[in-house]
């Protein structure tokens, strides 16, 4: 079930093996990124997640959004 965390909490999880996955579109992935993210664009998060994430590994997804 998604939930909001924090950066503290993003930073625990990581060093306990959670995957990091940023969701931006290409060209703002390339532009600026979180250090060690897997890159799966949003669009494409269904058809490729299944190939490029460990199903027993927690998953922390994130967009940057000035909305």
């Amino acid at each position: 079930m998604p939930k909001e965390i924090d950066r503290d909490d993003v930073r625990r999880l990581v060093a306990g093996g959670a995957q990091l996955v940023e969701v931006l579109p290409s060209p703002e992935y390339e532009e600026d990124h979180l250090p060690g993210a897997i890159h799966i664009p949003l669009r494409q998060i269904d058809s490729r997640a299944g190939e490029m994430l460990d199903r027993g590994r927690p998953v922390i997804v994130y967009c940057w959004d000035t909305a």
